[in-house]
């Protein structure tokens, strides 16, 4: 559980951070800054409030292990479960091992394989599909935390950063299932867009979003195999000779003052292109096939191919590899590559891809480059909001607070991090200052302090925090605020949410919510909606790596 909390607080930090610009809102009716600022006093009167005098300094505080920011395997869950005397468990990318179609083609293969009663030395073979980005696989498998025995990314530079982490990977084959990735262009810009740029690619698309003629979106390249394959193309537009140069840096850092939000989800990034505040942005080809809300947008395929490479390891057994090559010779089978076409893969064949010309390391390093620079140089300020109610007493508060604690590390420097909680009242713990060493240690002392107890102020806290933002505001202009709001049952006393939304609204501050171990999340997801953040269901399984992602893309 501790693990599942601080995946979902780092998670909801990072897209919090670039969800924070002004000129990415729309709507006519919302309070001006200035007039959200006078609201948010008048209702602060009636919201009690305490200050901590004295913080917790945590001086035992050690930064946590990447695998304690780590949820259980077990959080990825098996879609399809073989019972073979030889079973292969295949770390599968989400597009082939979704429980639901179109994207459940790997399971639906490999329910037919394991009914077709094939043997290695006179032993049952079956295969076992875990449902898991090709970018998670990375992460736990270089924290040592996860060992598949096949595994089968979107495309190959995945396995190219395990191989640079020590993990050496084994390549059955190159191509399982033909897919590729690219860039989807409004119909309602694209015909100006070509008039002026002459042709669609990843040069002419950051061409035209920094000159303000698209406003372009793409998603978590820790998790993303579209947004991995997509950073290194816009690495490779600011300089085609070196990605990783000082140029490309820096043209980044340039782009990122620009540019909305990285996405934390696919799903995000469509709700906003529906809504018209983007108007360019990345997917598969197999999910823009298949989504007929897109049929207004313009498919350009760009980057590497995602053809779906299989890999194994020097620690699998000669008789799995052998299963191995009999699932893989299975999957080419004219049927299932056919049934594979039917879910929108295997278009483009002609498409060679472009590479970025990196191996493991570079696209490590890539990834790390885009870390520091996402924010396009302006702070993240965020204040983390935190129930203390009694209904988060034993188990649960204690659970929140090792997460909090362990997700944190995912949170860099140069944020300023503030905190609240509360109950019946509101208790300010932490004034917004920068995520130095001291700060985190005050941080930690201060959440392993909290204690549960009384009702549930959600709005009053709300409030109590957005005025902590204000504050920081007036000297840091240009900052990106945020707020995350950690909370296990519904506002039962203090300010409701309707009176409270035209000052987050005037405001624009992104209020990212984790609905802690509580499914009844309408008002949770009403509060996030309001300036484009995201309600994670969280609970105690998985709530370590929804934090961890949000941190990666929003700190």
């Amino acid at each position: 559980m501790r693990k599942f909390t601080v995946f979902v607080l780092t998670a909801v930090m990072l897209l919090a951070c670039f969800a924070g610009c002004s000129k990415y809102k729309n709507g006519s009716n919302q309070l001006t800054y200035d007039e959200a600022i006078t609201e948010l006093n008048a209702l602060m009167k009636k919201v009690n409030v305490t200050r901590v005098s004295n913080p917790v300094l945590d001086v035992d505080s050690v930064e946590p292990s990447e695998a304690d920011a780590l949820s259980d395997i077990s959080v990825f869950p098996l879609t399809t479960r073989g019972n073979g005397q030889i079973d292969i468990e295949i770390a599968a990318d989400t597009e082939l091992s979704d429980e639901a179609a179109p994207d459940d083609w790997g399971n639906v293969v490999a329910d037919r394989f394991n009914r077709e009663g094939f043997t290695v030395n006179g032993k049952s073979v079956s295969v076992s599909i875990r449902k898991i980005t090709g970018g998670e696989v990375v992460t736990y498998m270089r924290a040592d935390a996860y060992r598949p025995d096949l595994y089968i990314p979107s495309h190959g530079a995945w396995g190219k950063m395990l191989d640079a982490s020590g993990i050496r990977t084994i390549t059955l084959t190159e191509r399982l299932l033909g897919n590729t990735a690219g860039i989807l262009i409004s119909n309602k810009v694209y015909d100006d867009f070509i008039a002026k740029y002459g042709e669609a690619n990843m040069k002419t698309v950051i061409e035209a979003t920094i000159a303000g003629d698209l406003t372009f979106a793409y998603t978590n390249p820790y998790t993303s195999s579209t947004g991995l394959n997509m950073l290194t193309m816009i690495l490779k537009a600011f300089d085609d000779s070196n990605p990783l140069s000082q140029t490309a840096a820096e043209k980044l850092l340039s782009y990122q003052r620009k540019s909305p939000p990285v996405a934390y989800t696919t799903a995000v990034m469509r709700n906003k292109a529906a809504k018209g505040i983007i108007d360019a942005m990345v997917m598969e080809e197999q999910a823009y096939v298949l989504t007929p809300a897109l049929s207004d947008f313009i498919y350009i395929p760009e980057g590497i191919r995602h053809d779906h490479p299989v890999f194994t390891f020097d620690y699998v057994s000669e008789e799995k590899r052998q299963a191995a090559q009999l699932f893989i010779d299975y999957c080419m089978r004219e049927e299932n590559q056919k049934l594979g076409y039917d879910k929108g893969f295997n278009r483009h064949n002609e498409y060679a891809g472009r590479e970025p010309g990196l191996d493991g390391a570079g696209y490590l390093q890539a990834q790390a480059l885009w870390k520091k620079n996402k924010n396009g140089g302006i702070p993240t300020v965020a204040v983390f909001v935190a129930d203390t109610s009694g209904s988060m007493a034993g188990t649960p508060l204690a659970e929140l607070k090792s997460s909090l604690i362990a997700s944190s590390a995912y949170i860099n420097s140069d944020s300023y991090i503030g905190l609240v909680s509360y109950s019946d009242g509101v208790v300010k713990h932490l004034d917004v200052k920068p995520f130095d060493d001291k700060q985190r240690a005050y941080f930690s002392g201060e959440v392993k302090s909290l204690r549960a107890a009384g009702s549930t102020a959600t709005y009053d806290a709300v409030l109590a925090a957005l005025e902590m933002l204000a504050e920081v505001k007036k000297t840091l202009p240009e900052c990106r605020p945020i707020l995350f709001v950690l909370t296990d049952g519904e506002q039962n006393v203090g300010w409701s949410l309707s009176r409270i939304k035209p000052v987050v609204d005037g405001m624009d501050v992104p209020v990212y919510t984790i609905a802690y171990n509580y499914r009844d999340t309408g008002a949770l997801e009403e509060l996030s909606n309001i300036n484009e953040a995201v309600n994670i269901k969280a609970d105690s399984d998985n709530i370590v790596n929804e934090l961890r992602n949000l941190f990666n893309v929003e700190s």
